[in-house]
């Protein structure tokens, strides 16, 4: 037996700073002493609405008519839901490539782009699994800051490509945590540059804008999408990407067989069959979303930024010490909101937008609160 079982694993890994992400409900709930339904979660861009009726009744009709679906490994090749995708996107199949969540998609593009010493840009503050990722592979990441406003420095990112020698940029469009937009000439821009350009698009369908329809006259441009926001499946993990057939045949060799599960896909194909009843909850989410945004920024010590997706991100005039006991003193009334403790964004909160009831029930806490 070895003295120490750490001199087995990566001593590079020891040294990364882990993702953080959501506590799972019923653990708050009781951590806060008080029940689930009692609990408004505001916390992850999740869908207050939940999922299409048309997906909740496909999943019981499998429960019902052939559970055996349930038993055996489901389609490696995803080949109907890839499908049903194309016709939404407007790409074909080949150049589709689905993932447990756009997390995997991020990793396993990672994985066929960055060897061990190659150079990732990133333009923080931004989903943080983009970096977390890289240095996991061994990659070097180089920040590119946003500006104040939170928009993407266009000529640092070209700079730092050319300098650096980097082969791979994600962007987050909208941006998480700020919901940013990202303007379609700045994509294009980029797209002239020697790297690989994955832009994120978990939020689109709030944006109303995508560049999905460039995948394929660039082959460097990859669009990640997923299922979790506006189709409301978040808990069952599905995603997807497009890009070019070049870049789809090296994913498609590091890709676990059967990375998605069967319910995930059958609730995903039912979601696309059920596009007006999800096209109108992302319009209902939108216009609480204003309604939302102008409410917090009647509050006194709120700056509430733009948002083109799901959520808004809020400054606190009173600083970070101001913006951690606003989370806190919500969670104690049962309402969860996400706070940053990093450098740009510690006197941050970020608020995802609920039903309008859940909304008034935040609006009113934060009145006590400030």
């Amino acid at each position: 037996m070895p003295a120490s079982i750490t001199g087995l694993l990566r001593s590079d890994i020891a040294a990364l700073e882990p993702y953080t992400p959501i506590v799972p409900l019923e653990t708050l709930a009781e951590r806060l002493g008080l029940p689930v339904e009692r609990i408004i979660k505001l916390d992850a861009n999740e869908n207050p609405y939940g999922p299409s009726p048309h997906a909740l009744a496909a999943l019981a009709a499998v429960e019902r008519d052939a559970p055996h679906r349930y038993a055996i490994y489901p389609d490696p090749d995803h080949l109907r839901l890839r499908t049903a995708l194309s016709r939404y996107i407007g790409q074909p199949p080949e150049r589709i490539i689905c993932g447990a969540g756009s997390d995997e998609l991020i990793d396993l593009l990672i994985r066929a782009t960055l060897r061990p010493g190659d150079t990732m840009v990133d333009c923080p503050p931004t989903f943080s699994m983009y970096s977390l990722d890289a240095a996991l592979y061994g990659a070097r990441v180089v920040p590119v800051p946003r500006t104040d406003q939170f928009d993407v420095d266009i000529e640092g990112v070209a700079e730092a490509v050319e300098r650096e020698g980097a082969k791979l940029l994600f962007l987050a469009a909208p941006n998480n945590p700020t919901g940013t937009p990202l303007a379609r000439e700045d994509v294009e821009r980029l797209l002239n540059l020697p790297i690989i350009l994955a832009i994120d698009e978990a939020y689109a369908e709030f944006a109303g804008t995508s560049v999905v329809d460039m995948v394929g006259s660039y082959p460097n441009l990859v669009v990640l999408r997923t299922f979790s926001k506006w189709a409301g499946l978040a808990g069952l993990r599905i995603g997807y990407a497009a890009m070019h057939e070049d870049v789809a045949a090296y994913v498609w060799k590091i890709k676990q067989p059967y990375n998605v599960n069967v319910a995930a896909e059958v609730a995903a194909i039912a979601s696309l069959d059920d596009l007006e009843e999800r096209m109108a909850t992302v319009a209902r989410i939108i216009a609480e979303r204003e309604r939302l945004a102008a409410a917090l920024a009647a509050l006194p010590g709120f700056r509430v930024y733009p948002s083109a997706a799901n959520f808004l991100l809020c400054r606190i005039t009173g600083g970070a010490a101001h913006a951690h006991a606003i989370r806190d003193g919500l969670a104690q009334r049962g309402i969860l909101i996400r706070y940053f403790n990093r450098p740009g964004l510690d006197d941050c909160i970020r608020i995802s937008v609920g039903r309008p009831e859940q909304n008034d029930a935040l609006l009113h806490a934060l009145r006590e609160l400030v």
